[in-house]
């Protein structure tokens, strides 16, 4: 699996991941529509650090987009789940940083399980602090942390 930057050509495909995820969420609100995930991808790789899993015909697998320590996405195409493609973009962000943190929703029990699998810990949480109105947990991982 290869990783690149993010650039701009990238928000069509990695907006698709996004809206596909949401779509087979049946607990997540539908609040946007693929052309405004198009451009919330497009703002977020403007202004974040966006890293692209590339599968071997190219095609984007997935992505992490973090701002210093802090990860603001991390969603992996369907087919591309369970084959190491979130475990090799999140342990680059771990070797470019000496703590990260996110939030992820309390019902979104994969990935839950899959940050404890690579070292976070719950730090926060809240019943529901965001736009979905869903209640959500704070995850920290700090390096040499056991």
């Amino acid at each position: 699996m290869r990783l690149r930057a993010g650039i701009p050509q990238d928000a069509p495909a990695l907006g698709a991941i996004l809206t596909a995820w949401v779509a087979e969420t049946h607990w997540m609100p539908k609040l946007h529509n693929p052309s405004e995930d198009v451009a919330f991808v497009g703002r977020t790789i403007a202004s974040d650090t966006v890293r692209v899993a590339l599968g071997d015909d190219g095609r984007p697998l997935g992505f992490l987009a973090r701002s210093a320590g802090y990860i603001s996405c991390l969603y992996v195409a369907s087919e591309a789940r369970g084959q190491g493609t979130g475990t090799c973009l999140l342990a680059e962000a771990k070797q470019a940083a000496d703590r990260l943190c996110l939030w992820t929703f309390a019902q979104n029990t994969g990935a839950r399980r899959f940050y404890a699998r690579n070292g976070f810990a719950q730090t926060g949480e809240t019943a529901g602090d965001n736009a979905e109105g869903l209640p959500d947990v704070e995850l920290t991982w700090v390096k040499g942390a056991v």
